[in-house]
Formats: structure tokens, sequence, C-alpha cells
């Protein structure tokens, strides 16, 4: 029989804004649909560490591109009816109490608190869909049972130079968080005592001196209630600021690898450390499992490569005779063929493989086939799903530096730019002998 003292615990996962700052990945899709690591999307690791810490009624908030997330939630989490378990999307709508788009996170549960009264939750865990971490929640609710708190926030020890970008935790020898600021300068950092407390630091590393809110909060059920009975729309910068002067909130420290994967290089760098030979972040962990939708696809085949080193080969795909792979990530259905050579390359596969009567298409039409052609250079990319890339193709090798943002050549070709990395989209079609 359950233990009637056990916390009933609803989970809410929130998928962010527009995603510019991921664009073009979130051109057609939201942010925690964007796929990653070669087999899976974002929202898999928020949602798999619900699953392994035993919570498994899951909501997830979106507003922006959500078909591709909705096909994704709906094709890989179904639970059986005995657990009562759910994965659930809850796009913004319009009803008879309000009208508009989520103004902000805090916003964005008020709008939803109506479907979850309905789960008579005793606490709330609030979960970014776009971070790269792995945490037992349970552990982290147990501290907060235990603490006697109103609201916990996981933070994460950083260095002064990465402080400047998040918002900051002042806490006591119990923990308890007594002040917070946004973005602080390095100067208000050095004048306002805001370094850990020695006897909260534990195993820390020495440079990382200050605390950082990584935007994952539990709530006691009635305090979400007594919080979000305003108009502030925003949970970081209103509600929790709020919180601290009139509530019992404390930090729970987490000590493990954590990565907010909002932009294309976090992305990108986030991606390539997978192919490490002990990455930070490792798929390979048997006690808590990252799940994804189950595609029944073959396994990898490899029709000769001389050189394959630190790479990812996911489910699907062919190296036919490829030349090397050195340090990327091969999505599903990706197809890379004859004397073609990756370095640093994340490709995102593929939703189909072409039949012989599209293959026809496409050479009666002059289009390459999907996948990567022959005699390929290609460094430092990002190649989105369902892209053709011609024979004899150069990307991001010719030592030209492109603006960041939209670039276009001559041929018509356009792609996208940053920092370096070459982003080609979605479908994109590059023709044989492409230079970029």
């Amino acid at each position: 029989m359950a233990n009637s003292k056990e916390p009933r615990v609803l989970a809410i996962i929130l998928g962010g804004g527009k995603g510019t700052r991921l664009y073009p990945l979130t051109k057609e899709r939201s942010k925690p649909a964007v796929p990653f690591g070669g087999k899976y999307r974002i929202v898999d690791i928020p949602i798999s560490n619900c699953i392994n810490s035993g919570y498994r009624k899951i909501y997830l908030l979106t507003q922006f591109n959500s078909a591709s997330l909705h096909h994704h939630i709906t094709s890989s989490y179904n639970f059986d009816h005995f657990s009562k378990g759910f994965v659930e999307i809850l796009a913004a709508e319009q009803t008879l109490e309000h009208s508009g788009w989520f103004e902000g996170t805090a916003d964005a549960v008020r709008k939803n608190m109506v479907h979850f009264r309905s789960q008579n939750p005793t606490h709330y865990i609030i979960l970014s869909g776009d971070q790269l971490y792995r945490m037992d929640l349970k552990a982290f609710m147990d501290s907060h049972i235990a603490s006697g708190a109103d609201i916990t926030i996981a933070t994460t020890a950083v260095n002064e130079r990465d402080a400047t970008g998040f918002g900051i935790m002042k806490i006591d020898n119990k923990q308890a968080i007594t002040e917070f600021i946004e973005k602080p300068s390095v100067d208000v950092l050095k004048s306002g005592n805001w370094k850990i407390p020695a006897n909260a630091r534990g195993d820390l590393p020495a440079e990382k001196e200050y605390l950082a809110s990584m935007g994952i909060y539990i709530f006691n059920a009635k305090t979400m209630e007594e919080m979000l009975d305003n108009e502030f729309t925003d949970f970081g910068k209103e509600i929790i600021p709020r919180a601290i002067k009139n509530k019992k909130v404390n930090s729970y420290i987490f000590d493990g690898y954590w990565e907010d994967i909002g932009t294309i290089r976090s992305f990108y760098n986030s991606t390539l450390d997978l192919t490490l030979d002990h990455p930070p972040f490792n798929f390979y962990d048997a006690d808590a499992p990252i799940y994804t939708h189950m595609r029944n696809l073959p396994p990898p085949k490899v029709n000769g490569a001389p050189h394959i080193e630190n790479s990812l080969l996911t489910e699907g795909c062919m190296i036919i005779n490829a030349k090397s792979i050195t340090k990327s990530v091969i999505g599903v259905r990706t197809i890379i063929r004859e004397g073609s050579e990756l370095d640093g390359v994340i490709t995102m596969g593929a939703d189909f493989y072409e039949n012989e009567e599209a293959k026809a298409d496409n050479k009666k039409e002059g289009r390459p086939n999907i996948g990567i052609g022959k005699n390929c250079k290609i460094a430092k990319a990002i190649i989105d799903k369902d892209a053709a890339i011609g024979d004899n193709c150069s990307i991001n090798v010719s030592g030209k530096v492109y603006p960041d943002g939209e670039n276009k050549l001559d041929n018509g070709v356009s792609f996208y730019s940053s920092e370096g990395i070459i982003v080609i989209r979605k479908g994109a079609v590059i023709p044989s002998g492409t230079v970029i």
C-alpha cells in the first residue's frame, strides 16, 4: 500500500520562448524539440530526469512551433494505465479568463493552474526544457522536505566571470537564501559578500565561489498558489526575489555537470563533448538512462571508412567508403558517401530514407539525394535534418570568415553562421561543387 505521506509531485517543464539564440535550429521547432546527441531531443533530458526519479506526472508548457514537439512526445512517452503517469503538452490557449500568449515563466504556470490543480499535488517541481544535466530529483525533493522550506532553488557553483551572466544567490550557514541579484557586475560581487560560505562548499572547485540559479525550483503547492496570486510574469526576475523576502527559500547545491544549451555555440560544444573519452555528460549510464522515441531502425552500417575517430554513429546511418570522420556526431539515417571528410560536424540525420523513385526524380531535377555526397569536406558545422548536400562540396574549410547571421552565396545557397560555426538549414539543398 502506498505511503500516504509520500509527496504528490507534479513536474512542469518550461518550453521556453521563441528560441532566438538557437536560431535557425528553432526556425521550425521549439527549443525542447531540437535534436541532440544524434538520436535524442533536448526535452528528453528533463523528462528522463523525472522518470528516473519516480516522477511520472509531467506537463510540458510551450507556445512556439509546438507541432514537432507534440509529435515527439506522443510517439515517445506512453505509460501503462496502472501507473497513472503521463507526459502532456500544454500550449498557450485562449480561455474565458485569458486570451494572450504566455508572458513569462510564471505567467505560463499561472495560466495552467486549472489543469495542475486537478492532480491535487503537494509539491511542484519546475524544470527548464533546454538544459543538459542528470539530477536525482528525488534527492532534491527529500532535501526540500527535510529543510522545511516553502521553496527550494537548485543552484550550481560558478566562477567570477560566469557569475555576471546568472542570477546569484547569497546563502547563510544553513543554506537558506537571504538575497538574490540578477546578473551582477564583478564590482558588486566583490563588495557584497556573495561568496559561498565555507561550511557549504563541500568539494566544490576553489575557483567557483558563487551560487547561480539553475532555473529549477520546488514549490510547496500552497506556496505556489500564493506566489502566483498577482500579475508578476517571471520566476527568476520577480517571483523568486519576492519570495526570498516573505517565505523560507533554501538552496540545493548541485555539484554535477550542468550546461545551458540555449545558444548555437553551447549547443555545438555540448554535443561534440559527447565524443570525448570521458564525456562530462554520459549517455551510457545504466542507472539513469535517457529515454527517447523508439524508431526500430537498423544498426549503423559502415562500408569502408579508413578513419573514424571520437565520433558517435547512431542507428540507421550509412557510411559508404567515406575518407574520414573525426570528432563528429552522426544522426539517425544520415548517409555519408564516398571520399567525404567530416571534422567537428553534427548531422541531425533524416526523417526518412529516399526510395528509388525519389532518387530518380532528384536526378531528373539535378537535385542531390538527402545526405552528404561524394568527396565533400566539411568542418565545424551543424547540418540540420533532411539536408541534401551534393558531390565535391566544401563547407567551412576554405578559411573564409562569414559574419554572424544569414549569409547567401552567388548561386543562391543560403546558410547561417554563428561564431565560426556554419549551420545548414533543415531541408536545405546544397548543389554539387558549392564552397562555403
